[in-house]
């Protein structure tokens, strides 16, 4: 068991929200199915795992390119929010215990702050029928900053927005290019069970500075 003494002193916490906070991966497992369905494709394995990092914009580029589609990247993206977005105001809710650990958090003055892959237009009508919208005080998806999720530019922005240091903030992620990109940045990481990360759980887990099931193992603590 690593040393989750770590968590008893963060001034700050940024967390990713597919597959972190929000039980949303059964979204996009639906999408990439649908859409990549209809042009006559399945879906590789390896798919989700190289567009989960990038943000719409550069995932439809991505998709483009790898399956020689003759589309627009705007109209691609447009598609997949038209797809998603009725399940993400109506049906996606928090991950077990997420909520609780949140207030947790921020009753004890914990800056919080969003670092998603994911789009406005989806997720912010989530966050708030799930009623956390309220403990964070900035949100950053990665269209925001220069790279990726495999790089450390969108938690360095978080803690940028939040005024922390990157020393005194943990970062909260499910895949593996965001533990990595984390770490990066010299960020304390806890890594959070996902399954459409279960794939690289060794990876992650030796990555990380904690992997946990569900956000119930810190509330115990």
């Amino acid at each position: 068991m690593k040393n989750i003494k770590f968590l008893e002193n963060i001034e700050g916490a940024i967390f990713d929200l597919d597959g972190t906070l929000l039980d949303s991966s059964w979204v996009w497992d639906m999408v990439d199915v649908k859409f990549l369905g209809a042009r006559g494709f399945d879906v590789p394995d390896n798919y989700v795992e190289e567009i989960s990092p990038l943000g719409a914009e550069r995932a439809a580029v991505y998709t483009i390119e790898k399956f020689g589609l003759n589309e627009n990247p705007d109209d691609i993206v447009r598609e997949w929010i038209s797809m998603a977005k009725k399940e993400y105001s109506q049906e996606v809710v928090c991950k077990p215990f997420a909520k609780e650990y949140l207030e947790r958090l921020y009753n004890l003055g914990v800056r919080l702050a969003v670092a998603t892959s994911s789009d406005r237009e989806l997720f912010m009508a989530t966050l708030e029928r799930e009623g956390i919208l309220q403990y964070f005080s900035a949100i950053v998806t990665v269209n925001e900053v220069e790279r990726g999720k495999g790089y450390p530019d969108i938690y360095e922005e978080a803690a940028r927005r939040i005024k922390m240091n990157p020393h005194k903030c943990v970062v909260f992620e499910d895949i593996l290019a965001g533990v990595s990109g984390a770490k990066m940045g010299e960020f304390k990481v806890v890594a959070v069970y996902d399954k459409k990360s279960e794939h690289n759980r060794e990876k992650i887990s030796g990555l990380a500075d904690l992997y946990i099931e569900n956000y119930k193992e810190l509330l115990d603590k």
